[in-house]
């Protein structure tokens, strides 16, 4: 299992390199013909592998239910994000891997509510999830590096 967890540290570093590259307004900036920003990717990656790996495995997740709830799937941003919350989501991008990391190496992720995605993948336990949390933060990753041309 340690390759999922170094596919998703390279992600989040990749994440982080975002954030420290990039200027707040460029942050929030949705460019023409796209439906949300640098920011919000980057929070709803954090966002969805709290509830993929975290809710769905009954246990208290990291981020705050309104976190969560303002960058989950179907959400769009409702407003520029501040530097404090830029500041915070840059912690969760690490807080939350190192973590994940720990509570696996721990054993804790013993039950799992199976969901299946809106891509028709149907998650059946914790490392099913661990996987579809890297598919899913590379695709983000991917519409990231496609905004950063535009802003």
């Amino acid at each position: 299992m340690n390759s999922v967890f170094e596919v998703q540290r390279t992600i989040r570093e990749i994440l982080l390199k975002v954030l420290d590259h990039h200027s707040l307004e460029q942050l929030n900036k949705i460019p023409q013909g796209f439906s949300n920003n640098l920011i919000w990717n980057i929070a709803h990656c954090v966002s969805s592998q709290q509830v993929l790996i975290y809710k769905l495995s009954g246990l208290p997740t990291m981020a705050s239910d309104e976190f969560i709830a303002k960058y989950k799937k179907g959400t769009k941003p409702e407003g520029d994000v501040s530097q404090a919350e830029v500041d915070e989501i840059r912690t969760l991008l690490s807080t939350t891997l190192h973590q994940t990391q720990q509570d696996f190496a721990n054993n804790i992720f013993v039950n799992y509510h199976e969901y299946t995605t809106s891509l028709g993948y149907t998650l059946k336990n914790i490392d099913g999830a661990l996987d579809f949390n890297n598919y899913h933060e590379g695709i983000h990753t991917g519409i990231i590096m496609s905004i950063r041309k535009f802003v």
